[in-house]
């Protein structure tokens, strides 16, 4: 599945049960979902003051609770940031099996029930049954909805929120912000940023952003392509709508450009008839699945792309990295890509 693209069919929520929501305060009017769609929420957006916890999220909406929420079910892409940092949830649900969905790569899951294994579809009896204070999910500001709850999915959104308050940061322009708004986040909800294991993940982080520059600095007029191979045909990616590769360009990285569906901007869609629109000295490909590759290889047309015939294709760590352990290997793996590429392979 393309995360984002949602390139197939929506599966509707399955819908079991409509919970009382949580007995805690709740108010969540100052500002009207999606009226804050081209910018993540406010600094330091979750405060707690004499006991009550209080968050503004990616959607610029403000929920207020009577006291910080302790039983909290996440979608999977907010339990990568959170459990990280020591914010366990009581349940989670996720966009494919746990045991394959990219974002829980290297989670540790144990003692954690799963409430939903595919993209839209959460077991809301399950979830009503664990009494949560708060759901956590990702703000997509494109599509104006929570990770796993989209318009798309029905009346998922509302469904959950009857049960408890939806929150979450906003999937923005750099998966370094994001990873600061969950710590932000974390912080409220009880987390220590000072504990030497998330010191020492920043630390090996920051390294692996210094190597990252300097191997791009080194090969100037180096070019990318970020793309999804499916059946249907080759998509490529819009860097600004990829947090990742936002964050590759704004570290000096030269990623294709592609025209923008408007109408789903974080792809522009290719037949395999045009897979040699966009030529680059370098291709990384969608790695959330592991087909991807073989799809690729199953088209005549994909060797028409110079990379492809020069084998400069490596993995692009698409739209799942919540964490600086994950993201340090992302870009320990990409500075090795870049070391070994020809920046002349392509005019």
């Amino acid at each position: 599945m393309l995360r984002r693209s949602r390139l197939v069919a929506a599966t509707a929520l399955a819908v079991a049960v409509v919970a009382p929501a949580s007995a805690a305060a709740v108010s969540a009017t100052s500002v009207p979902p999606g009226s804050r769609a081209e910018s993540p929420a406010a600094e330091s957006p979750a405060t707690v003051v004499d006991g009550v916890w209080s968050y503004t999220d990616g959607s610029g909406r403000t929920t207020t609770l009577d006291e910080v929420p302790e039983r909290i079910v996440m979608h999977s892409g907010a339990a990568a940031a959170l459990i990280p940092l020591g914010i366990r949830p009581v349940a989670v649900f996720a966009d494919d099996n746990v045991d394959a969905d990219p974002y829980l790569r290297g989670v540790d899951l144990e003692g954690i029930e799963i409430v939903g294994e595919e993209w839209g579809v959460i077991n809301l009896e399950a979830v009503a049954a664990l009494e949560p204070d708060l759901v956590i999910a990702e703000y997509w500001p494109v599509e104006d909805g929570y990770s796993g709850m989209e318009e798309s999915t029905g009346n998922g959104y509302e469904l959950m929120t009857d049960i408890a308050p939806v929150v979450g940061p906003a999937q923005g322009p750099s998966v370094v912000a994001m990873i600061e708004d969950f710590e932000n986040l974390a912080v409220s909800l009880g987390a220590d940023l000072d504990a030497a294991d998330l010191a020492g993940e920043r630390v090996r982080f920051e390294a692996a952003v210094a190597a990252f520059s300097a191997a791009v600095e080194a090969k100037p007029g180096l070019t990318v392509l970020a793309v999804a191979p499916t059946t249907e045909g080759l998509y490529v990616a819009v860097p600004e709508n990829a947090a990742e590769l936002a964050d590759f360009m704004s570290w000096g990285l030269d990623i294709v450009v592609p025209d923008p569906d408007p109408e789903f901007p974080y792809w522009q869609q290719l037949s395999w008839e045009q897979a040699d629109l966009y030529q680059a000295d370098v291709i990384i490909v969608d790695d959330r699945s592991p087909e991807s590759i073989d799809v690729a290889e199953e088209q005549p047309t994909w060797d028409l792309l110079d990379a492809v015939r020069a084998g400069a294709v490596a993995d692009w760590p698409a739209f799942r990295l919540r964490n600086y352990s994950a993201y340090a290997d992302a870009l320990e793996a990409l500075t090795g890509v870049i070391d070994a590429a020809d920046p002349d392979l392509v005019d």
